[in-house]
C-alpha cells in the first residue's frame, strides 16, 4: 500500500516537473500569438465594422450577422493588451473583476463568432433555396436574432468564468488567465458541461454548417431557381465554404480537446503523459481559435461583393482627396514663389 502510493507521488512530482518547463513556453507562445493577432485583427475587424455600418445600405446577404460578428472579434482584440501585459509580467493589478471580464471575452467571442457563422450560413441557403422569401425579409428580424444570439452565447458562457474560483491564499491574488484555479465539480456536472460545450458549441453549429453547404450544392446541380442565377448560388456555395473552412480551422482544434481537457482538470485522467500531452495543446488550441479574429475581415472583403466595392470608393475617394490638396499646396508654393 506504501509502495503503491509512493509511486503515485513520485510519477504527480514528475508530470509537475515537466509541467514547470511547459509553463515558460507557454508564457511566451500566448505573448506571440496575441502581438501577432492584435494588429491586424484590430485594423481588420475597425475597418469592416466602419464599412459595414455606414457604407453598406444594403442589409440582406447577412450583413447583419458580419456585423455583429466584426464586434464580437473586436471585443476579444481589445482585451489582447491587458493579456499581452500579464503574460509578458505575470502580475495582474487590474482587479479580479477586469480579469474575469477579459477571460470571459474570450470564450464569449468564440461561441458568438460560432453562432454568427451559423446565422449566415443558414441565410445565404435559405435565401438561395427560396429567393422570394428574401425579398419579403426584413432587416428588423436579423436584429432581433442577433439580440437572442448574444443572450443565449453570453448565458451559456457564464460557466467558463463560473467554473474558476479564486485562489486560496491573498499571495498568488494578483494572477489571472490561466493561473486561476479550476473548482473542482462532482461526476454528474462535469459530465453535463462537457456534453452542452461539445453539442450545442460545436457538433450542432458544424452539422449545420454542412448541411447548407449539401443544400447549396445539391442546388446548384438542379434546373435554375426563377430568380436565382448560377453566379447567385456560386457565391453563396463559396460564402458557406469559407465559413465551414474558418469553423474547422479555428474552433475543431479546442473542442477536440476539450473534453480530455475537463477530464485532466477534474482528475478522472491520472495518466502522467497524457496528461502532459493534453494539457501543452490546450493553449495551442485556444491560440489558433484567436486566430478567427484575424480571418472573419477575410470572409467580409473576398466573399461580399459590396463591402469590396465600398471599400474600393472609399479608397479612391480619401487617395482623390489628398491629390488634390497636394496640388493645391503645390500651386500655392507656385503663386508666392
Amino acid at each position: 500500500m506504501m509502495s503503491s502510493t509512493n509511486a503515485a507521488g513520485a510519477s504527480n512530482s514528475s508530470c509537475t516537473n515537466h509541467s514547470e518547463g511547459w509553463e515558460e513556453n507557454m508564457n511566451k507562445l500566448y505573448t506571440y500569438v496575441y502581438l501577432f493577432i492584435f494588429i491586424p485583427g484590430l485594423l481588420g475587424n475597425s475597418l469592416a465594422l466602419w464599412v459595414l455600418c455606414r457604407f453598406i445600405s444594403k442589409k440582406t446577404k447577412a450583413i447583419i450577422f458580419m456585423i455583429n460578428l466584426a464586434i464580437a472579434d473586436l471585443a476579444h482584440v481589445l482585451s489582447l493588451p491587458l493579456r499581452i501585459y500579464y503574460y509578458i509580467t505575470l502580475t495582474w493589478p487590474f482587479g479580479r473583476g477586469l480579469c474575469l471580464l477579459c477571460f470571459y471575452l474570450k470564450y464569449l467571442n468564440m461561441y458568438a463568432s460560432i453562432a454568427f457563422l451559423v446565422c449566415i450560413s443558414i441565410q445565404r441557403c435559405a435565401f438561395l433555396m427560396r429567393p422570394f422569401c428574401a425579398r419579403q425579409w426584413k432587416r428588423r428580424y436579423d436584429v432581433r436574432i442577433s439580440v437572442v444570439v448574444w443572450l443565449v452565447v453570453g448565458l451559456c458562457c457564464s460557466p467558463f468564468i463560473l467554473m474558476r474560483s479564486t485562489p486560496p491564499d491573498k499571495q498568488h491574488n494578483d494572477t489571472c488567465f490561466k493561473d486561476l484555479p479550476m473548482r473542482k465539480l462532482n461526476l454528474g456536472t462535469a459530465v453535463t458541461i462537457m456534453s452542452f460545450g461539445e453539442l450545442l458549441g460545436f457538433v450542432a453549429p458544424l452539422t449545420i454548417i454542412m448541411l447548407c453547404s449539401y443544400f447549396i450544392i445539391y442546388s446548384l446541380k438542379q434546373s435554375l431557381r426563377p430568380g436565382v442565377s448560377v453566379n447567385d448560388k456560386k457565391r453563396a456555395l463559396r460564402m458557406v465554404l469559407v465559413c465551414t473552412g474558418v469553423f474547422l480551422f479555428c474552433f475543431a482544434p479546442y473542442h477536440i480537446n476539450f473534453v480530455l481537457y475537463m477530464m485532466v482538470s477534474q482528475d478522472f485522467i491520472t495518466q502522467c503523459p497524457v496528461r502532459q500531452a493534453v494539457k501543452q495543446f490546450h493553449p495551442i488550441s485556444l491560440c489558433i481559435a484567436s486566430l478567427n479574429c484575424c480571418l472573419n475581415p477575410l470572409i467580409y472583403y473576398f466573399l461580399t461583393t459590396e463591402f469590396r466595392q465600398q471599400l474600393s470608393r472609399q479608397g479612391s475617394s480619401i487617395l482623390r482627396g489628398r491629390l488634390m490638396s497636394m496640388e493645391s499646396t503645390s500651386s500655392c508654393r507656385d503663386a508666392i514663389s
